[in-house]
């Protein structure tokens, strides 16, 4: 079948557009995505997809039936805003203090949505069944695909994609890895314990500061010194907290951070020692020390057949990168991964030109709107080819 796939992404634009812009404009957090779903679904019901909403707690699902399809593909997109604020000087900038779309998340459910609305139109020549998923709280574990997953988001679905703007590839290719692409996230805390008092008297107290300062460094050598080079593994002290005033030595200090790894077994060797570390140094400075370790979002891992179908699907209409590489941010679509078969895309966002190249979660990071186009062409290619 020869498709204008060009010209079906490019007659959706300025709907897209129009659509990341106001979600844009108004970000919401986690589970609290109300607005940005009612539009969803509303346009979704618009095209005449059969929709749910309230999935996952405030996802939405639509699909798109083809009698007699022998499968079913789904195509997902997350839709929540990052806790943080935007310095930029776009007219569609957030006008929600504290809440910004600094991920790109406003661009997925807006190509999702665009390419739904598309497929839709000709359904009589789509060649299995699509589920759409948007879903919220990709950002906050646990995550909302656990949720989406629970009120049965997969329920005979064969296969999954996902797409993510990537603002270490040019706009205009697609990124792909096989194998595990994203990391598990950890997240730990550390309280250590001592003896407050007045910061004159300091050898009367069992002073935490020092300790957390000590334990900081400390932590620096659990990854260079337990974990083989050739493993990638990362420990970061992201946050240090303790007292509330000029002259007073604290109880208690506060250190907090993020492990991430590839494999299960590297991260058990980091979380192992982070917990023998802090320990240790405690009893070094007479303190009491209590480590809690929050298990992140599962390895994300491309399957490998999939990835194959990928680069058929998008052959001579979309070029993909293999020069790219996994990332140590975390994702939860490795929830749907760890259910059935699929693929995650990273979707080129770097644009020099236009001074499009922060990273995400910078407050200055920014969606090339060149890339919108092809990401709709992504999905329909998926679609036809998937």
């Amino acid at each position: 079948m020869n498709l204008d796939l060009n010209g079906l992404a490019s007659g959706i634009r300025d709907r897209v557009l129009a659509w990341q812009r106001a979600i844009h404009a108004d970000p919401e957090i986690g589970f609290d995505t109300v607005r940005t779903a009612a539009l969803v679904a509303r346009e979704l019901r618009a095209a005449g997809l059969d929709v749910r909403e309230g999935v996952g707690r405030t996802g939405v699902t639509a699909d798109l039936e083809v009698p007699g399809a022998a499968r079913r593909l789904a195509l997902r997109a997350d839709m929540d805003a990052l806790p943080m604020d935007e310095e930029s000087d776009l007219p569609h900038r957030s006008k929600n203090p504290g809440a910004a779309h600094m991920c790109g998340h406003d661009a997925h459910t807006a190509m999702l949505l665009g390419a739904a609305r598309v497929l839709a139109g000709m359904k009589d020549v789509v060649p299995c069944s699509l589920r759409f998923l948007f879903q919220p709280s990709e950002e906050a574990m646990p995550g909302g695909a656990p949720a989406m997953i629970e009120d049965g988001c997969l329920d005979g679905v064969d296969r999954i994609f996902g797409i993510h703007v990537w603002p270490l590839i040019d706009t205009g290719q697609v990124g792909l890895v096989v194998g595990p692409t994203m990391a598990r996230p950890d997240i730990w805390g550390v309280t250590l314990t001592g003896k407050g008092g007045h910061a004159a008297t300091p050898h009367k107290t069992r002073d935490p500061v020092i300790a957390a300062a000590q334990l900081v460094t400390a932590l620096q050598t659990v990854v260079s010194r337990n974990v083989d080079p050739l493993d990638a593994a990362v420990l970061s002290v992201t946050q240090v907290h303790a007292g509330s005033a000029d002259n007073v030595i604290p109880k208690q200090a506060v250190v907090r951070g993020t492990i991430r790894s590839f494999r299960r077994e590297v991260g058990d060797v980091v979380r192992g020692r982070l917990r023998e570390v802090t320990q240790r140094m405690a009893y070094a400075f007479a303190m009491e020390a209590e480590v809690e370790i929050v298990d992140g979002y599962p390895v994300l891992v491309n399957d490998a057949e999939t990835c194959d179908i990928v680069k058929g699907a998008l052959a001579g209409r979309v070029p993909v990168t293999h020069d790219v590489q996994p990332s140590l941010g975390g994702e939860d679509f490795a929830y749907y991964l760890d259910k059935i078969p699929g693929a995650f895309l990273f979707l080129g966002n770097r644009n020099p030109d236009k001074g499009i190249e922060h990273l995400c979660h910078h407050p200055r990071f920014r969606v090339d709107e060149d890339a919108l186009d092809i990401g709709v062409k992504v999905w329909l290619c998926l679609a036809f080819g998937g």
